[in-house]
């Protein structure tokens, strides 16, 4: 398309195209936060500043580049939080690769998938993973070129035949950036992430330099993160709620500095939190009751703390009141998705009183509900529901500074999830006059009982407000004469919680009907979560078969 402009784009398209880049943004961190720590690894006594983090992303870098990894290739990367997945992140950057972390706690099988999706020509992994990554890509019909193991904490693994060890692979490396030798885009691939698969197998998400730009000034104008600020996340980092939401990516284009946390333990986060004077602290609802519960038994100083994130589900208004008192009085809490990052956002203003509900839109992004057609065809965007707080509909995103917009190596279901500039993302909600969404639950997590359509989310929220409950979720069950009952699984707080405390607690409820109320209830000792702590209802589902 041919636009008319009254003055000479040229200069500033050439230069806002190829110069707007994560990478740049990085270095220019490097150039004047050079002396200032920009990465601590506290559990193994190790602290960069931007000048050393730099240098030891571009000896890796310079590895990369003598394996022949280079423009649009992948790096694989199945590590934990921890120095070597930084280097990995920005390496790929400097040489215009790919950087593609994946979830380790994932099967061989599995991660073979993703390994023949993307085709890696580079694939690290911790030595704890040494056995799944090996069975992993024995696996796989498409293996890479270059298999190196981290062996930071465990020196003596023994190292699988052709694989090398991560120091011995970087050494002797330079410590300068590597020659950009090829053209940078804004448009171009540089990280890919796999969804954490709450319903089916994971899919390839695709995201490019302005979206990672993007999402990290979405974080530093939303907390807001500054270069004097510490963040530490409590959940893993290869998720989009993990390195973007506080994670490496927005901490070092804001020229702040990354913790690392490589396992969540209640006792060591608070430990962290208080000797390292962090600012925010990141993690999904499930972990922050965890954190509170210690900080109730032994309480840490965490007068340095100016916010707590979260991501993945709301909170229930007791608990959110409970966290303000014990953690922070500045809880933040996002809705999204891998595709978009965080799109409605319930900011400390909103809270408690606003609890239960996702927020409302970011500020760059539009988020609304559409009608839901029965035979699963998409609603027009602007077919929206009444704003009424009652009628529901499906939630959809338009997040261009931060999505783009398809899956990888998948066209059909880039048709079928993403329709003129929207993502359909088949969770189920209302909203209000003033634009926040209660998100219900999902199109396929929807429960039909007796003619009645019913979402778990209200009942998950009732029964998580009983004293003795942990968490819950609830599923349809298969039942002759209604053809699905409500089923709550529930997992207790207290080893006192009965089935008729449950019953009556639900029953006491004005918030649920009695045809929402659960028909069956089974206590159990855990609930199946994906690594952003989102409730996988279809492995309960998969049980009732």
């Amino acid at each position: 398309m041919q636009h008319d402009y009254t003055y000479d784009v040229s200069m500033f398209r050439d230069t806002f195209e190829t110069r707007f880049t994560y990478l740049n943004g990085f270095l220019r961190n490097v150039s004047r936060f050079g002396a200032r720590p920009a990465l601590h690894d506290p559990l193994f006594g190790r602290r960069w500043t931007y000048v050393q983090l730099n240098a030891a992303a571009d000896r890796l870098a310079h590895a990369l580049r003598a394996d022949g990894v280079g423009r649009n290739d992948v790096v694989m990367f199945a590590l934990r939080n921890s120095p070597e997945f930084v280097f990995c992140y920005l390496a790929a950057h400097k040489i215009g690769a790919i950087a593609c972390p994946i979830n380790y706690r994932q099967s061989a099988g599995e991660l073979a998938l993703m390994i023949d999706d993307s085709r890696p020509k580079a694939f690290f992994y911790e030595a704890a993973f040494a056995a799944l990554s090996e069975a992993a890509l024995a696996h796989a019909a498409h293996p890479p070129v270059r298999a190196v193991m981290v062996t930071t904490g465990d020196e003596n693994a023994p190292l699988p035949t052709g694989h090398v060890r991560y120091a011995d692979y970087t050494a002797d490396q330079p410590e300068t950036d590597p020659p950009i030798d090829f053209d940078p885009h804004i448009y171009d691939e540089t990280t890919r992430l796999y969804t954490s698969g709450t319903t089916a197998r994971p899919k390839g998400v695709p995201l490019n330099n302005i979206n990672e730009v993007l999402s990290a000034h979405d974080v530093m104008m939303h907390f807001p993160l500054g270069p004097t600020d510490r963040t530490m996340n409590m959940t893993p980092w290869f998720h989009r709620g993990g390195i973007h939401s506080g994670g490496p990516c927005p901490t070092l284009y804001a020229g702040g500095e990354v913790v690392v946390l490589r396992d969540f333990s209640p006792k060591r986060c608070l430990d962290y939190a208080e000797r390292y004077q962090i600012s925010f602290l990141i993690g999904v609802p499930t972990v922050i009751a965890m954190l509170a519960r210690m900080q109730e038994r032994s309480p840490a100083d965490l007068s340095a703390l100016r916010g707590i994130v979260t991501m993945g589900a709301p909170f229930e208004k007791a608990a959110c009141e409970k966290y303000m008192e014990l953690l922070t009085p500045n809880i933040f809490n996002g809705y999204g998705t891998t595709e978009t990052f965080w799109n409605t956002f319930l900011r400390p203003f909103d809270l408690p009183d606003r609890t239960g509900s996702a927020g409302r839109s970011c500020t760059d992004d539009d988020v609304q509900l559409v009608a839901i057609h029965a035979d699963g065809t998409h609603a027009e965007p602007e077919d929206t529901v009444p704003r009424d707080d009652m009628t529901p509909g499906e939630i959809i995103i338009s997040s261009p500074a931060k999505c783009a917009f398809c899956y990888t190596n998948d066209e059909p279901l880039t048709r079928a999830k993403f329709y003129k500039g929207w993502l359909y993302t088949g969770d189920v909600g209302t909203w209000d006059e003033d634009g926040f969404i209660t998100v219900a639950g999902r199109k396929d997590d929807m429960i039909v009982s007796a003619g009645e359509n019913i979402y778990p989310t209200q009942i998950e929220a009732v029964l998580n407000e009983h004293p003795k409950v942990l968490e819950s979720a609830v599923i349809g069950a298969p039942d002759a004469l209604r053809g699905e009952i409500v089923t709550a699984y529930v997992v207790p707080a207290d080893d006192s919680l009965t089935i008729d405390e449950l019953k009556a607690h639900c029953a006491r409820s004005p918030l649920l009907s009695s045809y929402k109320w659960p028909r069956a209830y089974y206590l159990v000792s855990e609930l199946p979560h994906t690594a952003t702590g989102k409730l996988m209802h279809y492995k309960l589902r998969a049980q009732q078969d």
